[in-house]
């Protein structure tokens, strides 16, 4: 074991919506003006709001969750990717206690396995003293958690600023920052929340928000409060393993984007080269062993995806031909015969799993599953187990259900409902569930001795 001293903070919200994005993206904007070396973070499963971190700070954020992990492997990935920074910046998920079944993996949850000063924010709209009382009984609800301070957003005026902070001042809760309404802080939303940062130019939203959180929050209160953090004991990353090398394509672009960085890190330190492809613009697949296809919006890209024939054609070949194919969400779309598209209008796309993903106004699920596996697959045996999570707006519908082969039996962690979903054969395995590679090191060490498999073979045949 290894003692780090890494400041350290934790910005939580009361519930979602509160606008702890934008707090967040605006603090590390300006932290990094200042030249400080910053690291974020996003509790839970997150792929979006992750982005705006990257664009504020100049970095990779990361994604903290010990449903996705085990709590050890966590904290390992913390210290990991926080070591030698000035300071960790992590946001919570949804409101301080919310989390999983039981609380797993609530915001509170990461805060007391990384022992870090939380600051509490508080949507202060159509609310004056109130606010007050409201911190006072997040403070009260778990007295384990260190909470430091607050922020409150959404101010309308400097006359509903001081009652605010009149009240807190009585209560004696520091009043960290007092953020006033402001439209230009907005930031484009649809169907599963934020807009990702590869769609659109968010680079000036982002300079707005560092300019507001710069000038309405204390930041350097909260860099002392992040230095006073006690220093975390955890083991060292020693995970490094070749197998051999393997090239493995991962499908990057506007279209597919939903990956965790330390969770691709672990395919690479299992020993695969991973090779970037674009299903958008590239028109050829480079030469490689295996394919990941990440989730994303695929269904704001049908026709330029369908329009790509010759790249639909290449992965529909390297299906066929064997190669191990891994798709997630989005990727299990675009590997249907079809996507019908939110107006129903039908889109081709590769062909290899032979049923339809139909868009639907409603969102089909979300939140934390466990799935067994009802076949040997890439990434597992029949009867093995894996966590993860989903998402989706889109249901996928096979051509005929008589002998469909089903990857996994899903169940949900939240109300126990089990289903059957995804589509797996020898080399293809394709589902709505999203992993971390980092709680499925056994699964990541599969889908590469499947690549490495497929390479020999394939160097034979020449």
């Amino acid at each position: 074991m290894t003692y780090f001293q890494i400041p350290r903070l934790v910005i939580a919200g009361t519930h979602s919506g509160v606008g702890k994005t934008t707090i967040v993206t605006g603090l590390l904007a300006a932290l990094a003006r200042r030249g400080l070396n910053v690291q974020s973070y996003k509790v839970g499963p997150d792929y979006i709001d992750p982005g705006y971190h990257a664009l504020a700070s100049g970095k990779r954020a990361h994604n903290l969750d010990t449903w996705l992990m085990p709590p050890e492997e966590m904290v390992r990935l913390f210290v990991k990717t926080a070591s030698g920074c000035e300071l960790a910046l992590i946001e919570g998920v949804m409101g301080l206690y919310d989390g999983g079944r039981g609380g797993v993996s609530s915001t509170a949850a990461i805060a007391k396995r990384l022992d870090a000063p939380v600051i509490l924010v508080i949507d202060a709209k159509s609310m004056g003293e109130s606010a007050a009382a409201i911190a006072l009984g997040y403070k009260l609800y778990d007295q384990d958690i260190r909470l430091a301070g607050v922020i409150v957003n959404r101010l309308g005026s400097e006359t509903h600023r001081t009652m605010v902070a009149e009240a807190f001042s009585r209560l004696g809760i520091p009043l960290l920052g007092a953020v006033f309404r402001d439209n230009r802080l907005s930031t484009p939303q649809r169907h599963l929340g934020l807009t990702p940062v590869t769609e659109h130019d968010a680079r000036k939203t982002v300079d707005v928000m560092a300019d507001r959180m710069a000038e309405q929050i204390a930041v350097d209160e909260l860099i002392n409060l992040a230095k006073q953090a006690p220093p975390l004991v955890a083991p060292l990353d020693n995970y490094r393993c070749d197998r051999g090398q393997v090239r493995i394509g991962v499908a990057q672009d506007e279209a597919f984007s939903f990956y965790y960085p330390e969770s691709l890190e672990v395919l690479t330190a299992q020993g695969a080269e991973l090779v970037e492809f674009s299903p958008l613009y590239d028109q050829f697949l480079p030469p490689v062993d295996g394919l990941v296809l990440g989730g994303g919006f695929p269904e704001m890209f049908l026709e330029r995806l369908a329009a790509n024939r010759p790249m639909r054609d290449a992965i529909f070949r390297a299906g066929k031909d064997g190669m191990p194919i891994y798709a997630e969400c989005g990727g299990l779309m675009y590997l249907c015969r079809q996507i019908s598209g939110f107006g129903g209008q039908a889109f081709d796309m590769v062909g290899l799993i032979p049923a339809v993903c139909e868009m639907q106004s409603n969102l089909q699920t979300v939140g934390y599953v466990e799935t067994r596996a009802l076949h040997d697959t890439v990434l597992c045996l029949a009867g093995e187990k894996l966590r993860g999570h989903e998402f989706h707006f889109s249901r996928m519908v096979p051509d005929d259900h008589t002998g469909f082969p089903w990857a996994f039996e899903f169940t949900k962690v939240r109300t126990g409902t089990t289903y059957r979903g995804g589509f797996a054969t020898d080399n293809i395995l394709a589902s709505y569930l999203h992993i971390h590679f980092a709680g499925n090191r056994l699964a990541a060490g599969r889908f590469i001795e499947r690549c490495i498999k497929f390479k020999g073979r394939d160097r034979h045949a020449k």
